[in-house]
């Protein structure tokens, strides 16, 4: 894959066109796994979000370095069109303004459950505690940028990110527990 990127980005047609299906395909099973975890009855369908992510992808003029470039960079496009679903579907619903869906969060008060694969926090929240986590550290942001909107394993997220598997795990529940410390203030704040 990273010989056809290479070969792609230096003007390669055929290139394209034999990456395009190895793409789509990982794309459509990285989207699929993330739309698993959204709520019932989702408005944006996984094949949607692959085929937008895929075009602006092929419009980018980016010099891939390889494979986990592309994917850190199609988990990002990702997380863009699904929190502007969201905002937009918000919006709609809420007449002009932006809510969070109300869900418990006593679950997780100790340790229960996994804050960022439950319905009870929407994409919305996980976008706007990524954004602050990012402000004071942009690595942890990142793998979770990578693990939750791009689907990347423990194993490709080690590889992605130079690190080892144990560090990925670390960096992962560290994160999440500071998005939830986040998360959780916000709510009872809405709440209020």
């Amino acid at each position: 894959m990273t010989r056809l990127l290479s070969a792609w980005q230096s003007g390669d047609t055929r290139a394209l066109e034999r990456l395009t299906p190895l793409i789509y395909d990982e794309l459509r099973r990285r989207a699929r796994h993330f739309m698993r975890r959204e709520r019932p009855g989702h408005t944006l369908q996984a094949t949607a979000v692959v085929h937008e992510a895929f075009v602006k992808l092929v419009e980018m003029n980016i010099p891939w370095q390889d494979r986990a470039h592309f994917f850190s960079i199609a988990a990002r496009q990702m997380r863009r069109i699904l929190v502007d679903h969201a905002k937009a579907r918000f919006r709609d619903k809420r007449g002009g303004t932006i809510t969070s869906n109300s869900g418990s969060m006593d679950e997780y008060s100790h340790g229960a459950g996994d804050p960022l694969t439950t319905s009870s926090i929407d994409v919305i929240e996980i976008d706007e505690a990524l954004e602050r986590l990012a402000e004071h550290n942009p690595r942890l942001a990142t793998t979770v940028e990578l693990h939750y909107f791009g689907g990347l394993t423990y194993q490709e997220l080690s590889e992605t990110l130079k690190t080892s598997a144990a560090s990925v795990d670390r960096d992962l529940r560290l994160a999440k527990a500071w998005i939830l410390k986040e998360i959780r203030p916000r709510r009872a704040h809405m709440d209020d």
